[in-house]
């Protein structure tokens, strides 16, 4: 069995990784560097999984050759039996384990499991598009409250006839971009809208960009440079909101390591009634912001590498069209059509999703080669 020795060396080749991260992960010289630490506790948890995997498959492999010696040597019509019964179990069971294993030792994106920052924007359709942006917003919104994430508005702008022309969150929670990273690009929609008197169908679009939340260490800012202001906050909110100065601006002067040029990044938040809550979502987006520029070059790599479309982060290619006389939904990456509507824009989006990372893990075993 080639394929199985296959397996089993690659998973051999990591036992020795897996032990060595076991001592690293209990060196006080180790806890003490807090970004190698994460990093290496991270390496454990995936290793450690497959090792359970590794364990439970050379256990069926074993099963199989023992069920197969009985059957080859043994006369007694119970012992057969039961030899029959294990070893169909046993070659039931294999490809399920491999299929696991092939997955787990795919290499996982390391932003998977980072806290993500969803940007909605309207595009072509004027009015219309916005009130997309606002049904997109409400279909994550409701996506979130299934997965038990926490979604928090940190800025918005209101279209003129409902939705938003534009309005960014922060989605904490488990393996959060590592699920919305496929809602990345340009989703079209064809409908007639509120606005129009005719009866006629329009074609209207709104961009999603889905950034991982940077981690502190991820980036160094330094914060003597930055520029501070505080003012009071717009529109409805109670008395308090627009008496007190809770809105901060915050300006700061970047070095773009792709131009070299110096630009003034500016960042507003007035999530809050609270200043000091406001500075620290203020500085969060700065992070994210700032990883995101200083990452696109690595990420732009790996989608020039990459032959999948399913999830390459190219945030100007249309991925899904939601068609509302019809009532279906396509995602153009993967050919996909249903025709539940409502039900998806009321949140039921898990489906189109599992489907996205079952495509996607299909083209990555290919480059894998396992």
């Amino acid at each position: 069995m080639p394929d199985n020795n296959n397996i089993l060396n690659k998973l051999d080749g990591l036992v020795s990784r897996f032990e060595e991260i076991s001592t690293l992960i209990t060196d006080p010289a180790v806890i003490a560097d807090q970004r190698r630490y994460v990093k290496l506790t991270k390496e454990y948890k995936e290793l450690n999984e497959l090792m359970h995997v590794r364990q439970a498959y050379i256990q069926v492999l074993n099963n199989i050759s023992e069920a197969k010696d009985i059957l080859a040597n043994e006369q007694d019509p119970e012992m057969r039996e039961m030899a029959r019964e294990e070893l169909d179990s046993g070659q039931q069971r294999q490809p399920e384990l491999e299929e696991q294993i092939k997955l787990l030792l795919i290499p996982a994106d390391p932003e998977d499991g980072k806290n993500a920052i969803l940007e909605i924007r309207s595009g072509t359709g004027g009015d219309e598009a916005a009130i997309f942006a606002g049904d997109l917003f409400r279909m994550y919104a409701k996506y979130c409250e299934r997965k038990g994430w926490h979604l928090e508005i940190s800025s918005y702008s209101e279209g003129a006839a409902g939705g938003y022309k534009e309005i960014i969150c922060s989605l904490t929670g488990d393996n959060v971009f590592g699920t919305m990273k496929y809602e990345s690009g340009v989703h079209r929609v064809q409908r007639v809208p509120a606005t129009e008197t005719q009866g006629r169908v329009h074609t209207s679009a709104a961009s999603v960009a889905v950034l991982p939340e940077a981690e502190e260490f991820d980036v160094v800012i330094n914060e003597g440079e930055i520029k501070w202001d505080t003012f009071r906050s717009g529109g409805a909110g109670g008395q308090n909101v627009n008496k007190v100065e809770s809105g901060v601006r915050l300006r700061y002067p970047w070095r773009n390591p792709n131009t070299g040029v110096t630009e003034e990044i500016l960042i507003e938040c007035t999530e809050t009634r609270d200043q000091p809550k406001n500075k620290e979502r203020a500085l969060a987006r700065l992070r994210t912001f700032i990883y995101d520029k200083e990452h696109q070059k690595y990420t732009d790599d790996i989608a020039s590498r990459r032959k999948t479309m399913v999830s390459t982060g190219d945030r100007s290619a249309k991925i899904r069209t939601y068609n509302y006389p019809q009532g279906r939904i396509t995602d153009h990456r993967i050919n996909y059509t249903v025709y539940n509507l409502s039900a998806f824009t009321d949140g039921d989006i898990q489906d189109c999703i599992d489907h996205l990372i079952v495509a996607e893990n299909a083209e990555r075993m290919k480059e894998s080669e396992l």
